[in-house]
């Protein structure tokens, strides 16, 4: 077992085994739902599939002869070595054999079980056993996990088997390894991954985590490992409000109506399995080679959203999507490759990348070979099929199959969008990912003419046009709908020169959890200071400011502006987890109040807020409760010593980045200004 708990060491279930899986569902699956006093969960899990070197079965030899029709004995050396067509398809033959056998005994029993006792399947199905794209039609929920999506990844993977099965909820393992160490991770990080999970098509989130931590624990209390930690320990946890609920808005949003992806890319299933060898038998481990990072970036960036599509899928459901992309595909079933001739006939598109189709799969398919190559050859001078050489020229000949369904004026790789359809309105949920602002126009296939943007933090709406003004990790929802439209228009205002009122001076600051008052004559760090140096909690900014009658017009906005924080470059790619890569004017939130009244809360880009209703002629009164990272306080201590531990149970966990931590800057570091606006320009 990797990282069992403490008597729990031992050998992992045989997933090939349905004997096995029944066993340890009586024996440990009746106890855990017996202890919930006949209250099911939602779901019963299974996690990512990590059962590494799982490439083997007692029964293997016999289920395989049942299902390929002939002997693996003779052929196992090819299992081992060599490099020519027999070696592949024999180890095709064997992949999909494991593929078979871990849907049968492992994934239907599960999905039995869990419907037995009234409640659902949840399963993270990639890795090692073999699972295939569809072996997901076989679970409840698909949960992916892993927010890159600009190449391949679990959560496309997951959210595809979903819009090809039906599966309204997909779900997401979130924020793992989310800006490490433990207590690091922000509202805006968390932000950051979910719009990320949100353009793959995740609508659902899981999150890492809320650690278990006793009272005697004290503060900031435990931590997981592989995660952050989004509890009442960490000091910027009054906003969590917010940010769970733009998360619930656009998770429900985002299940309405139907998926609206225009491009299915092809899973080379047959191709990853003939590449197996002893211990790498997972069809993810090999995916990258074939559906590449320039690959997905030239479809995402030509203006298309895109799901995964399988063999199995095909021979079942068709293809349902305008245009089919072949990534490096050499192996296919002839029965597959006759419905896609069949869908081009039918006026489908087809984008094949770097080659066409050579082969059949495995060893008793030798004789489909030529009838595939000779099919595929037909094809290519189909008027519906498309060659691209290259990975990056797939963009360009999707243009030519069918229009984009969000063109960009201008490149934006950071921008993504994804689509539902609904039978009376489109819904796109529109995402910039990068850490500089972007302004273009955004042309949407949509055939509604009316649009409406949605808010997902105020759910406030608003008339919207074809300019995309988006502030770093900023999000939009437009809907486009057949109807008038009576909303107000969002301000967009030109400032005035000469009346902003500097308000980087003359701070009062108190630390109610240290009893103590500060004056800033000018805005700092609290790191600057070494009784607060190390402290992490709150600290309530407060000043007065005057406006004159004649400041206050109908035509202004007042907005209390605090910069725009501080990009960051980005990490090494081969670092677990990410993180915004950005560093705000404000460590880390923070709460205004104008006058006794509550403004609203800044911690993400754009770093202002609207004061413009709670003013009022004469001196007004500014609180800003600001919260910041619990790292502060672990850095002013010494790590835990668990060598002990470490002795008595082996070491089960590395604290996740926790040597050489350092107090991180905290508090408003400036400038702050309230900045009035005027409707110049604000029409929109």
């Amino acid at each position: 077992m990797k990282r069992a708990a403490v008597g729990a060491e031992g050998f992992v279930l045989d997933h090939f085994d349905r004997a096995a899986i029944e066993n340890h569902l009586h024996y440990a699956g009746e106890k855990l739902l017996q202890a919930l006093g006949g209250e099911p969960p939602s779901s019963v899990f299974s996690d990512s599939l990590e059962v590494y070197d799982s490439d083997w079965t007692p029964k293997f030899l016999s289920e395989f002869e049942k299902r390929r029709g002939y002997d693996l004995t003779p052929h196992l050396p090819e299992l081992f070595a060599g490099s020519d067509e027999l070696t592949k398809s024999v180890r095709h033959d064997w992949g999909e054999t494991l593929g078979e056998l871990v849907d049968e005994n492992y994934l239907e029993p599960l999905t039995e079980w869990a419907h037995a006792h009234h409640t659902l399947f949840r399963s993270q199905t990639y890795g090692e056993p073999a699972v295939t794209l569809s072996s997901n039609a076989l679970v409840d929920l698909p949960e992916g996990e892993g927010p890159q999506w600009r190449s391949f990844s679990y959560t496309r993977w997951a959210t595809s088997a979903s819009h090809l099965y039906g599966r309204p909820v997909t779900s997401a393992e979130s924020w793992t390894w989310l800006h490490s160490p433990a207590f690091r991770a922000v509202p805006l990080d968390m932000k950051a991954e979910a719009d990320r999970f949100f353009l793959e098509g995740v609508n659902q989130f899981v999150g890492h985590g809320w650690p278990y931590s006793p009272a005697y624990a004290g503060e900031p209390g435990y931590a997981f490992y592989a995660a952050a930690v989004f509890n009442e320990h960490n000091p910027w946890w009054p906003v969590m409000p917010e940010i769970a609920g733009y998360l619930q808005r656009l998770s429900f949003l985002l299940r309405q109506g139907e998926p609206a992806n225009q491009v299915a890319v092809y899973v080379p299933t047959d191709d990853a399995q003939a590449d197996f060898t002893p211990g790498h038998v997972g069809v993810t481990e090999y995916m990258a080679g074939y559906i590449t990072p320039e690959l997905s970036a030239s479809i995402l960036d030509a203006g298309y959203n895109l799901d995964y599509v399988d063999s199995v899928a095909i021979d079942k459901l068709g293809i349902r999507y305008p245009v089919l992309v072949l990534p490096h595909v050499d192996r296919i079933s002839l029965a597959t490759l006759q419905k896609i001739a069949a869908y081009v006939r039918g006026g489908g598109k087809v984008v094949a990348v770097g080659r066409l189709p050579q082969r059949a799969p495995g060893l008793q398919d030798a004789n489909d070979t030529s009838k595939v190559e000779a099919l595929s050859r037909r094809l290519s001078h189909e008027a519906g099929w498309f060659f691209a050489a290259h990975d990056a020229g797939a963009g360009g000949l999707l243009k030519k199959a069918v229009a984009p369904d969000m063109q960009l004026d201008a490149p934006a790789p950071e921008v993504g969008f994804i689509r539902r359809k609904l039978p009376v309105a489109d819904v796109y949920f529109v995402a910039n990912t990068g850490n500089h602002a972007v302004s273009m126009k955004a042309h949407f296939a949509s055939r509604w003419t009316g649009a409406e943007e949605w808010d997902a933090f105020s759910g406030k709406a608003y008339r919207a046009d074809a300019d995309l003004n988006l502030a770093p990790y900023e999000s939009r929802v437009l809907v486009f709908h057949d109807g008038s439209i009576s909303l107000p228009e969002r301000w967009v205002g030109a400032a005035v020169g000469g009346d902003t009122i500097d308000l980087n001076h003359g701070w009062q600051v108190d630390f109610p959890e240290l009893h103590r008052h500060v004056s800033m004559a000018s805005l700092r760090s609290w790191t600057e200071a070494e009784t607060t140096r190390y402290f992490s909690g709150h600290a309530v900014y407060s000043k007065d400011f005057d406006l004159s009658v004649t400041a206050l017009t109908s035509d202004r906005h007042y907005f209390l502006d605090f910069g725009e924080g501080t990009t960051l470059p980005a990490d090494d790619p081969r670092k677990p987890g990410m993180h915004a890569l950005l560093e705000g004017p404000i460590r880390e939130v923070a709460m205004v109040s104008v006058n006794g009244q509550k403004a609203g809360s800044v911690w993400r880009p754009p770093y202002r807020v609207d004061v413009t209703a709670l003013l009022h002629p004469g001196k007004n009164h500014l609180e800003i409760d600001v919260a910041n990272t619990a790292i502060n306080t672990l850095a002013g201590r010494s790590l835990p010593d668990y060598r002990l531990l470490n002795l008595r149970y082996g070491q089960k966990f590395s604290p996740q980045d926790m040597e050489h931590l350092e107090p991180l800057p905290s508090g408003i570091l400036g400038p702050v200004r309230l900045v009035p606006e005027t409707t110049v320009g604000s029409s929109r």
